[in-house]
């Protein structure tokens, strides 16, 4: 199921600290503040609306606790209420029953409305954690 959904654009700040980040990453290790960022960014990028979404996310290697951890640093609320909801998902190879999927969809409809507050929320997470 495809949702009608901008893509995430990050402010510039934003793109020039995730990148600093990416360079820190390569060379050790990073704080859990600067986890968090990469966290969420690489998560956005995993839930592409026209990919597998939440499926897609609960199938991955990560570590799903640590990423819905990061969202909660940064105050993104619906985020983890929505990986909360469907980590049910986890246990699913790819057959869902109708009711199953109809509620996977209302899920990621939420997830989708919650991704537009996430720039502004880094942000702020940014600004009061990061900035130095």
């Amino acid at each position: 199921m495809t949702f009608e959904h901008e893509p995430i654009e990050w402010d510039d700040e934003i793109t020039l600290l995730i990148d600093r980040i990416e360079e820190k990453s390569a060379e050790g290790g990073l704080t859990r503040e600067e986890r968090a960022i990469m966290d969420i960014v690489e998560t956005v990028q995993l839930l592409d609306p026209k990919g597998d979404g939440l499926h897609g996310f609960w199938q991955t290697a990560v570590n799903h606790r640590r990423i819905i951890t990061s969202f909660d640093m940064v105050g993104a609320s619906a985020m983890v209420d929505a990986l909360n909801a469907s980590q049910w998902c986890q246990t699913r190879k790819s057959e869902y029953t109708e009711t199953e999927s109809d509620y996977l969809a209302s899920i990621e409809e939420e997830l989708f409305e919650a991704l537009s507050d996430l720039p502004d929320q880094v942000g702020e997470f940014v600004e009061d954690e990061l900035t130095e």
